[in-house]
């Protein structure tokens, strides 16, 4: 695996280079590097202190990362000597990023894990030579995951939805899941995830604008639909990962969930009494325009008799099909893999109590004393819901 084997590399040139540069320096009779009782001294306090460090590491970075100055002889040496070194290793973090689509994090979290077990083990810290190799090489990961992250965001932001699509969980969306859940498996055991946790944050924001552009789209089934169903399906699996930084995102999805449900629901919400609904917008405009309770059963369009042909047209019988038809069409409309027809149907239930207790208030308060009423009571349109929810 290329990871074991990066971590294998990095494990053997520590002892390589230290035992290298002791030799030069009881050899040349040379004196320890600045850098280097810097790098030493870095290296205690960080091991002592229990506040984590700062990514990159500063000790992995000195001013003069990949040059040694004239007062540095051992670091000079070291360099002439593993001159090789830094661009095997660049080869190296090359393959790895090929072997795997997101072989860059594989790279990144190996390395760093390897940096702090270096400065955090009993030996002598690395050697300021090869805190700068080291250094280069975790810029070169940080860069190569950060142009990684930066493709697959932009990748799921223009991702076009299929012209056949008829529902369902879309494709970036799909990609947006299979990324976090392997980067949570590599990153289970990581001793730092700032890196990791910004690229969940980015691709979180891209997926919900890929979600939320379906808008504008020419979808053939309703897009309410889609969007609600995908915002849906970001929540549960936001839900099950729990992860701290995507908090924000996870009550964001939730609320775009809700509110595309509402839509939906009001998308179909007049069908059952369609003709009845019709009638009383028109009810309640004129009594927006001015005119009385009392008197709107004298415009000729509102009128008693009026209202009393649209009533008949809804008897129970009729209601209870109309139900049947719209519960056929939610559930065709719906996947079955986000279970979300029980809470579809029972939203809808709601709304339509909301709608009847609506209607049968502007006819006491419009019709008063007329003695006309709804043909199906609350109680009968309660017992329809039921009986098909129990039936399907």
């Amino acid at each position: 695996v290329p990871e074991q084997m990066l971590e294998q590399v990095l494990r053997q040139l520590q002892p390589l280079c230290t035992s290298e540069q002791q030799f030069l320096q009881e050899f040349f009779q040379l004196s320890p590097d600045p850098a280097d009782l810097q790098g030493l001294q870095v290296g205690v306090s960080t091991v002592s202190s229990p506040r984590p460090l700062p990514n990159p590491l500063p000790s992995l970075m000195p001013p003069s990362a990949g040059t040694a100055r004239p007062e540095e002889p051992t670091t000079h040496l070291l360099s002439e000597i593993f001159s090789c070194l830094e661009p095997e290793l660049r080869a190296f973090l090359e393959v790895c990023n090929k072997v795997h689509p997101f072989g860059c994090l594989q790279v990144l979290v190996t390395l760093s894990d390897s940096i702090f077990e270096m400065w955090g083990s009993s030996s002598a810290p690395p050697s300021s030579f090869l805190n700068t190799i080291l250094g280069n090489v975790l810029l070169l990961a940080k860069s190569s995951f950060n142009k990684c992250i930066g493709t697959l965001c932009k990748d799921i932001e223009e991702a076009k939805v299929p012209s056949k699509m008829k529902g369902g969980i879309l494709p970036s969306v799909s990609r947006f899941e299979d990324f976090v859940a392997f980067s949570e498996e590599v990153c289970r055991t990581a001793r730092r995830r700032g890196e990791l946790d910004k690229a969940h944050l980015r691709l979180a924001s891209s997926v919900l604008s890929s979600i939320n552009s379906l808008s504008s789209a020419n979808l053939k089934v309703n897009t309410d639909m889609v969007m609600m169903e995908n915002f849906h399906h970001i929540h549960c699996f936001l839900c099950q990962k729990k992860i701290r930084c995507l908090e924000d995102k996870k009550r964001e999805a939730k609320r775009r969930y809700s509110e595309h449900m509402e839509k939906y629901v009001t998308t179909y919400l007049g069908q059952p009494l369609e003709k009845l609904n019709h009638f009383f917008e028109g009810v309640k405009a004129r009594l927006a325009q001015g005119v009385k309770e009392e008197e709107v059963s004298f415009q000729l369009a509102y009128s008693k008799q009026e209202l009393r042909k649209v009533l008949e047209k809804y008897p129970g019988k009729e209601v209870r099909r109309a139900l049947e038809t719209l519960y056929r069409k939610i559930h065709k409309d719906l996947c079955p893999e986000e279970n979300l027809l029980p809470v579809v149907w029972h939203t809808m239930e709601q709304k339509l109590i909301q709608q009847y207790q609506e209607l049968e208030e502007l006819i006491q308060r419009c019709y008063a004393g007329s003695g006309i009423a709804m043909a199906f009571s609350l109680e009968d349109l309660l017992s329809y819901f039921n009986s098909i929810t129990l039936s399907n």
